[in-house]
């Protein structure tokens, strides 16, 4: 997805927030297939919110907006949030989506700085 006229600075977080995004979606729908999909409730919840700041959050750096830092350092927010609640979960999905959600954090907040 590089190309010449994107920023370089934000070229790792673009890539961390899509991923971040993919991974949501999918431990989400996963969630949903549980023997007991109330209680990943909030897992699901976090999962799809995540996801949306992640899209959000690549768009606004991949036109360079000048809100790109504030909405990178929301998406940090809620990817830890959401890190934090699939910890909880002793499932396959919901161990990629911590590790991918702490990656994801640490780069915004690193993009943010």
């Amino acid at each position: 997805m590089k190309t010449e006229t994107l920023n370089a600075t934000y070229q790792k977080c673009i890539d961390k927030c899509i991923e971040c995004a993919q991974v949501c979606e999918y431990c989400a729908h996963a969630c949903l297939n549980e023997p007991d999909p109330k209680a990943m409730a909030r897992c699901i919840r976090l999962d799809r919110d995540c996801a949306e700041i992640c899209r959000l959050a690549a768009q606004f750096m991949i036109r360079e907006s000048e809100y790109a830092i504030e909405v990178c350092e929301l998406c940090a927010k809620i990817c830890k949030s959401c890190a934090d609640e699939c910890a909880k979960h002793p499932v396959d999905h919901c161990k990629r989506c911590e590790d991918v959600c702490n990656c994801c954090a640490d780069e915004c907040n690193e993009m943010a700085r």
